[in-house]
């Protein structure tokens, strides 16, 4: 009997760690809520936009949404700051072969004051050639800017 009620207490005990450790991280737990519903919703229209003419490789569509200024940060192939560099590139490795799909509930959006916004999000890039490998989810953050009622993409750093 002295056993059963060591082991119902030792059991009690873990049960109770194990609700007070899972109740500490809920507390920590990060919950994103936008600033302002309009402009998360503006920039994730945006993000489709401008992703759909990628996957479709709608060139013209893709150079309007590129700032002049464009600063593509990329972990595996360096910094780019042509905008035809960048295109030509998208064109010669991404059309036809690449597409990219949201990761569902991953985008969070922050106003940047006098400029436009800032989009972090998670997205994967299915290889057609390699379509049965499963592509894992990628981050990502995009700088908006907002001039003349026009958002272009002016920053944009990819980590693979």
């Amino acid at each position: 009997m002295k056993n059963f009620k060591s082991s119902a207490l030792l059991v009690l005990l873990i049960s109770l760690i194990a609700s007070a450790t899972a109740s500490a991280q809920n507390k920590d737990a990060y919950t994103y809520k936008p600033e302002s519903k309009e402009l998360y919703d503006t920039i994730v229209h945006m993000d489709s936009v401008y992703f759909n003419a990628y996957n479709t490789c709608d060139m013209d569509k893709q150079a309007a949404i590129y700032a002049d200024s464009i600063e593509f940060y990329h972990d595996k192939g360096g910094l780019m700051t042509s905008k035809q560099a960048l295109l030509d590139a998208i064109k010669k490795n991404i059309c036809g072969k690449v597409t990219r799909v949201l990761v569902k509930g991953s985008v969070e959006v922050y106003p940047i004051s006098g400029f436009g916004a800032v989009e972090i999000g998670l997205h994967r890039f299915i290889n057609h050639a390699e379509s049965e490998i499963p592509s894992k989810p990628d981050k990502f953050i995009v700088i908006w800017r907002l001039k003349n009622d026009k958002w272009q993409i002016t920053r944009v750093v990819s980590l693979h």
